[in-house]
């Protein structure tokens, strides 16, 4: 993992776009099916939106049919967070990027083998490099 990136709220929202921002720093959502990458089929790999840091590997991406980009496992064991997320009279886990403390979505424990495992990730947090 690499160090830590920490900036104020001001500053991230000089760099980060108004949809980005809210994403990742006010816990937004996208609305479902309306991400550019929740049909995306390139091979490459998916890094944050705010700090470039590698998230997921396209090759654990799958179509959940939730209508956001759903991953059954990280880029590796340091690059996300997780964390207890009780907010809208819910219990769920909220991932987030380890580097920056970006908001990125919520885990699951209802997808594919062999996790079982659903990331399931606003687009606007995401920023794909191709292979």
């Amino acid at each position: 993992m690499e160090t830590k990136l920490i900036k104020d709220n001001d500053e991230w929202k000089k760099i980060l776009p108004k949809g980005t921002y809210c994403i990742m720093r006010e816990k937004g959502t996208e609305a479902p099916f309306t991400g550019k990458y929740y049909d995306h089929h390139e091979a490459g790999v998916y890094h944050c939106a705010a700090c470039g840091q590698p998230l997921f590997k396209s090759d654990a991406k799958y179509n959940s049919g939730s209508g956001w980009p759903s991953f059954f496992q990280p880029y590796d064991a340091t690059c996300i967070e997780e964390k207890e997320d009780t907010s809208y009279g819910m219990i769920r886990t909220e991932v987030l990027c380890s580097r920056c403390g970006g908001h990125l979505g919520h885990v699951f424990d209802d997808g594919p083998k062999p996790t079982g495992r659903r990331y399931c990730i606003n687009s606007a947090a995401l920023d794909f490099r191709k292979k």
